[in-house]
Parts: structure tokens; C-alpha cells; sequence
């Protein structure tokens, strides 16, 4: 429904994963060309995130200029960026309608910078409105903008045979090694894991992928 409100032919679904056993993995229709994890932000994660920011400044990484990423700026808007981090990555792969404002919003976008990308979205009504909207047709209530959330939407895309995880609370991409179309579900949900190995007393993970319809 998000998808189509947004301007993108229906040859691309989210489903929900299951599970992370090969037979639950099995379930998901392929190919995949993206993965978005759920998660809980708890002490652990934060420890965990400072010290690997510091890791990567001090040995660097190699990071493919053709990999979009955005800061997010706006409370809560982790979904959305989450989800413009998914489409924008396998944009060649999407089929867009002509008005799509998703598509308009990721050709004036593509020269920015990180910081610009968050800067623009704030003024882009057509995407915000979407997913306020889209927010409020779901189960649960969606959070105002000012509540204090503590579950986090990261995504996870393979540019260039590279895996990489996006997250805009993070000053950068962060480069997982490689990876391949027909890997990448399975590679991506290693990612996962890890985010469930660190906070192994925590319940709330949940992985969306971005398959053919």
C-alpha cells in the first residue's frame, strides 16, 4: 500500500520474514533487494554503536560513492528512511509511475549530501504526508512526532556486491563485506543476528524484505 502511494509499480512487495532458519527463509519470495531490520535501541546497542563509529574512523572503510544514504533528522521518521534507503539503493530495479513523488524526491536528491538528503525531506510534504498516513492505517497507534521511541528501522542493501547497512542515525554507511544477488537475503539476515546476539535478553527484532512481487 506505502509502496503504491508513493508512485511504485507493484513488481515489488514487502513481506515479513519469518524467521531466520533456512526453511523460514525458504518462505520469501525471490529475488530480495533489501532487508529492514526492527530493532530495539537499549544501552548495549548505544555502547555498541559509539565504539564502532570510533573503529571505522580510526581504520576507515571502503564505502562506494554510488550507495545513497541520508541522516535522518526527523523524530520518528526512521520507517520512512529506512524505506528511501531500500528503493533509493535499487532504484535501476524499480518501476516508477510518471507523478511517482518518490521518484521525484530521489532525482533532486541524487547530488546531495547525507545532511542535504534530511534537510530536503523535511520540506517534501508529498513523502511525510504518505507516511504519517500509512502510520495511522496500521495496527498500532503511530507515535506523535515529540514521544520518545526506542525501536529503530535500519536498511540493508547490496550496492555493487557489497553489503551495506543504512541507518540515518549514523554519520555513515557501514560496509558488512560482500555480498550477491542470489546471497544477499541470507547474508542480510547474518547482519541481523548479530543486532539479536548483542541484545540477547530483548524480544522486539522484526525483518521486512523488499522481494518480487
Amino acid at each position: 500500500q506505502f509502496l503504491k502511494q508513493l508512485g511504485i509499480h507493484p513488481d515489488w512487495q514487502f513481506v515479513d520474514v519469518y524467521g531466520m532458519e533456512p526453511e523460514l527463509l525458504s518462505m520469501v519470495p525471490r529475488p530480495v533487494c533489501a532487508v529492514l531490520l526492527l530493532f530495539p535501541i537499549t544501552e548495549k546497542y548505544e555502547t555498541f554503536r559509539t565504539e564502532e563509529e570510533e573503529r571505522i574512523k580510526a581504520k576507515g572503510q571502503d564505502v562506494k560513492s554510488s550507495v545513497y544514504f541520508m541522516k535522518q533528522t526527523i523524530n520518528n521518521a526512521c520507517g520512512t528512511i529506512g524505506l528511501i534507503h531500500a528503493i533509493a539503493n535499487n532504484r535501476d530495479k524499480m518501476n516508477f509511475e510518471t507523478n511517482s513523488s518518490l521518484k521525484k524526491f530521489l532525482e533532486d536528491s541524487l547530488s546531495m549530501t547525507p545532511e542535504e538528503r534530511a534537510k530536503y525531506l523535511e520540506t517534501y510534504e508529498a513523502i511525510r504526508v504518505t507516511h504519517e498516513s500509512s502510520a495511522h492505517e496500521g495496527q498500532t497507534e503511530a507515535p506523535s512526532i515529540d514521544e520518545k521511541v526506542d525501536l529503530h528501522f535500519i536498511a540493508l542493501v547490496n550496492v555493487g556486491g557489497h553489503l551495506y547497512e543504512l541507518d540515518g542515525r549514523k554519520p555513515f554507511p557501514i560496509n558488512h563485506g560482500e555480498t550477491s544477488d542470489d546471497s544477499f537475503l541470507e547474508d542480510a539476515i547474518e547482519v541481523c543476528k548479530k543486532f539479536m546476539e548483542r541484545d540477547p535478553e530483548e524480544l522486539r527484532f522484526n525483518a521486512i524484505a523488499l522481494s518480487a512481487a
